[in-house]
């Protein structure tokens, strides 16, 4: 059971965070290999915001890589390991909280 005080709240509707300023991005890179046929992947976790600028996020860090990848489950997957070239970019784009795992 849900009660809201809000008067356009609906339940069920699922509402999506605001983006967190890059300068406060919480992100999370480590290599990844499980269910994936012994092929390396890279993956990015921890994102907090919007759903459209994770997927914005994503198709910046593939095509810097120039690579292939996708968004699932708030996860930014990069295929191969480019942790570091992830890293660099991150960090030289004002996500300074990057941890390598």
């Amino acid at each position: 059971m849900v009660y809201s005080t809000d008067t356009n709240f609906k339940p069920g509707e699922k509402t999506e965070d605001e983006t967190l300023p890059v300068n406060e991005q919480l992100l999370k890179v480590r290599l990844d290999a499980k269910h994936r046929g012994g092929k390396l992947v890279t993956l990015i976790e921890g994102f907090s915001g919007k759903e459209a600028d994770l997927e914005k996020l994503g198709k910046q860090l593939k095509s810097f890589c120039a690579t292939g990848g996708s968004v699932k489950n708030s996860e930014i997957i990069i295929q191969g390991d480019n942790r570091e070239k992830i890293l660099q970019w991150l960090i030289k784009a004002g996500y300074r909280k990057t941890k390598r795992l």
